[in-house]
């Protein structure tokens, strides 16, 4: 039927190209963002959930910037030990010289006053190894918290927390048999259910660092060992341990005496614990002469040089505070090369998450430039076949021609 009223072909041809005009549009928006999801209307789902990993991305971009500060703290105290260990290297030259029978007592106390000031040089260094106020080296200072990861622990388990070591020097490079209360080789085990899981063995060689990773090997990772430098706590974890099945135990047997080690944590009662904030613990350390932290040895008042003998003794002291040094450098250095295999982790799981989040988002530019040649073209054959829908009711003039 011809009708000028309604042109069913015209209303055909015209929604055609508003849904071409439509598609064209969207390639365009994409084309113009990058994103084939820009906003929630494109995709409600996949927009929400990129949304919840740029937060994320912005949480670790935080937690990096945490730890690069804390890198920076531990670099500032670390300069300062290898230039209070030079200081220490001259002052020792002075004992040394002082050894000599021959000095006058004016050339004693010409070497006196050059120790004397050297020793003070140290303090001063101390003192000034700040970065953003935090001194990690200075007699009297805090422990620096540093937050390890965006997300918390997570997991509930049970847990186990020693009563403290006594007489153990801190450091994870420190040797389990300073403690007060080793008694020659020990075989900790640790058992889930009453069953073994593990065991650990220590001699007098054993370091805090090789216990704490030898009891996450030898469970295959079912618990985890942890051993805090300024209170001499060990604290034991199972996330698998829970309260009324797989409690979490610890036994010991001395192999030389048949005694039990108890500053490990043995016999102690697990606790329920919840997931928490990931953190690491920077433990200051006392690099200065006038308390009693590495250097305690080259504080007091015997350390003149009036005599040989007296020089000496000097210089057994100063061998001593750079044992002493040197091992809460490895200490303050061990805590730096973690920050730095945890920062690395962080870059590379935040590059894994937006590369996560570009799959979802992302346009492919190249399929979009091909689309939009082809929604072109078709705008343009929609166009021509509205015009012609358009035209065919001028037939019907012919119909009223004489």
């Amino acid at each position: 039927m011809l009708s000028v009223n309604t042109n069913y072909s015209a209303m055909v041809a015209l929604q055609n190209l508003n849904l071409t005009n439509t598609e064209l549009g969207e390639v365009q928006n994409r084309i113009n963002t990058g994103f084939k999801v820009s906003s929630a209307r494109d995709n409600g789902a996949i927009f929400a959930i990129a949304e919840q990993q740029r937060t994320r991305v912005s949480s670790l971009a935080a937690v990096a910037d945490g730890i690069d500060r804390a890198n920076s703290a531990i670099n500032v105290g670390l300069s300062a030990g290898e230039s209070i260990g030079k200081i220490l290297k001259e002052m020792k030259s002075k004992a040394v010289a002082a050894q000599a029978e021959d000095l006058s007592t004016d050339q004693r106390a010409a070497l006196q006053a050059d120790y004397d000031s050297l020793r003070a040089q140290i303090d001063q260094i101390a003192n000034s190894a700040q970065f953003n106020g935090i001194n990690l080296v200075a007699a009297g200072g805090s422990n620096l918290n540093v937050l390890m990861s965006d997300l918390n622990s997570g997991s509930t388990g049970r847990q186990i927390t020693s009563a403290g070591v006594t007489g153990l020097v801190p450091g994870l490079s420190s040797r389990l048999s300073t403690a007060v209360g080793y008694a020659g080789d020990e075989t900790v085990t640790f058992n889930l259910n009453g069953a073994a899981i593990g065991t650990v063995n220590i001699s007098a060689t054993t370091t805090v660092q090789q216990y704490i990773d030898g009891v996450s090997t030898a469970t295959g990772g079912r618990v985890t060992a942890s051993y805090n430098q300024s209170t001499g706590v060990f604290t034991y974890r199972s996330a698998e341990a829970v309260v009324t099945t797989n409690e979490l135990t610890i036994t010991a047997t001395n192999v030389a005496a048949g005694n039990e080690t108890n500053f490990l944590g043995v016999g102690g009662t697990a606790g329920a614990v919840t997931g928490g904030t990931v953190t690491t613990t920077i433990t200051n350390l006392d690099f200065t002469v006038g308390g009693a932290g590495a250097l305690a040895t080259v504080s007091t008042a015997a350390n003149v040089l009036s005599t040989p003998g007296s020089a000496t003794s000097v210089v057994g002291n100063i061998d001593t505070a750079i044992t002493a040094l040197n091992r809460q450098l490895a200490s303050l250095g061990s805590q730096a090369k973690a920050l730095d295999v945890q920062r690395t982790f962080i870059v590379s799981l935040s590059d894994t998450v937006e590369k996560g989040i570009g799959n979802l988002v992302d346009a492919d530019l190249a399929k979009e430039s091909a689309r939009l040649q082809s929604l072109q073209i078709k705008q343009q054959l929609g166009a021509q076949a509205l015009s012609i829908a358009n035209a065919s009711p001028q037939v019907i003039l012919s119909l009223f021609q004489g």
